[in-house]
């Protein structure tokens, strides 16, 4: 019995950091605003070619919205405007955007464990890709 309460008391006292973990991607905190990232400034977007914006997509994680920059017809660059404040959003947008880059179109994979974030994604994607024609 003496050694019962001890046990209990460090088992207690070792669960409390457990119970209290926030995992967080890279150290950074989020805010639950989504942020627009800075788009090129006017001398890259016009040495780089045509900037286009997709649609805005609601999702039940938030609101995904891409800007895409093409160069000629192939897309050169992808920035995510708006996405949903998620860790595993983060983790998924490099991949979305490496993916895109290499398939050259919306027709990508979605990133398993941001199934929601991605198809807004691509549904974005594929928004700018039509409005650029």
């Amino acid at each position: 019995m003496k050694r019962a309460i001890p046990v209990v008391a460090l088992s207690i006292a070792g669960l409390i950091p457990v119970w209290r973990y926030e995992p967080s991607i890279g150290g950074t905190t989020t805010t639950s605003t989504p942020t627009a990232e800075p788009a090129p400034s006017s001398s890259a977007a016009a040495s780089s070619g045509t900037v286009v914006k997709g649609t805005t997509v609601g999702t039940d994680k938030g609101p995904v919205q891409v800007q895409v920059t093409f160069d000629g017809d192939r897309i050169s660059a992808v920035t995510m405007l708006q996405q949903p404040n998620h860790p595993q959003t983060t983790a998924a947008v490099p991949v979305l955007v490496a993916e895109t880059l290499k398939a050259q179109s919306a027709d990508i994979d979605t990133v398993s464990g941001a199934t929601i974030t991605s198809d807004g994604y691509k549904e974005s994607l594929q928004a700018a890709i039509d409005a650029k024609g």
